[in-house]
């Protein structure tokens, strides 16, 4: 069942006073409690597995009935999600490849500043400033450099060690271990989480520890992908931002909102941009996505490329009305701690 045939009644969020005898039943027969708020929840979209590696299995999506935010299920235990981490996602070492040297030239060319100036900043490449600045999931330090070269102090977080040393390698300080355990001497500026929040078992948990990171009136500046995009209808189980099993929650704007105001943010700005990256991604996926196998046509940097720049000359019209209409692909959200 793809976004567009979630039942109207689930569709927007609504307090538990709201919830239907049906929809109860619904989440008894298939229980599943919400990771933020413990709430039931009732599926919204099933039959999803992952379209980009083939790690084997089938997953849905479910709705929490008190709080809105959807969740993947089943959740993968903590051990289960480190052995993907380790053999499927994260940094492995992987250099001098065409798709390695291509995307390390394309990344440090005045041609990305140009293109993410025209297709939108997810990463917060163009943010210029000054002070400390945590990168939360840093990967191998490929963003540090930008944000370095941008004025800012910059260091990370990275769980996974091989990529972890080569962010040390390039001169950056980066902790490594969970970011509850992370206590440094002095308190940061901006805290970054490009991309990671929707990883997170625990998503409150990480926005409370960037919020303790953080000095008075610092900033989070956060990036997920938006759970009510109009791409998700389109693509349906082959919308990329799906990531089984590695997107642990998806966010509507309103639920992400919640989730910072109730981690001690302030000033809020969220908006909306529909990166041509995923949908080139979401129609690759779709194209030749089959489950079991990995999809190897997303790492063919000539495909991609050629296609990325084909959705953003064609598809611009429609790309803009879905942002301005809260239908975009992705959320990038701003917030302060509280001075």
């Amino acid at each position: 069942m793809t976004g567009s045939q979630v039942p109207a009644a689930i569709a927007e969020y609504r307090t538990a006073a709201d919830v239907s005898p049906e929809e109860t039943r619904d989440a008894i027969v298939n229980p599943a409690h919400c990771v933020v708020c413990a709430g039931l929840t009732a599926t919204s979209v099933g039959g999803l597995f992952d379209t980009r590696f083939g790690i084997a299995g089938n997953y849905e999506v479910r709705r929490c009935l008190q709080c809105g935010l959807e969740q993947l299920f089943p959740v993968p235990a903590p051990a289960q999600l480190k052995n993907f981490y380790e053999h499927y996602y994260n940094f492995s070492g992987e250099r001098d490849t065409v798709y390695t040297t291509f995307r390390e030239w394309f990344f440090s060319s005045p041609l990305y500043r140009l293109w993410i100036r025209l297709d939108g900043d997810i990463s917060f490449h163009t943010r210029k400033g000054s002070g400390r600045l945590l990168d939360i999931g840093c990967n191998e330090g490929r963003t540090l450099k930008n944000y370095a070269r941008n004025g800012f102090q910059a260091e990370g977080t990275e769980l996974n060690e091989t990529a972890a040393a080569v962010a040390r390698a390039a001169g950056f300080h980066v902790f490594t271990g969970q970011l509850e355990d992370f206590a440094p001497a002095t308190p940061y500026d901006v805290a970054v989480l490009s991309n990671v929040l929707e990883h997170s078992l625990d998503p409150k948990a990480m926005l409370l520890s960037a919020h303790r990171l953080l000095k008075p009136g610092g900033q989070v500046w956060i990036s997920c992908p938006n759970s009510q995009s109009w791409l998700r209808s389109v693509f349906g189980q082959w919308w990329i931002n799906w990531h089984i099993p590695f997107h642990i929650t998806h966010f509507s704007p309103h639920a992400l909102r919640n989730l910072l105001e109730d981690s001690g943010f302030l000033h809020i700005e969220i908006r909306q941009i529909t990166p041509a990256l995923w949908v080139a991604s979401s129609i690759v996926a779709w194209l030749f996505a089959r489950e079991g196998r990995a999809t190897r046509q997303l790492r063919n940097a000539f495909l991609i490329f050629g296609l990325v720049l084909l959705c953003r000359a064609l598809l611009f019209p429609l790309l803009s009305w879905g942002n301005r209409a809260g239908r975009g692909d992705c959320l990038v959200a701003t917030a302060a701690r509280a001075g």
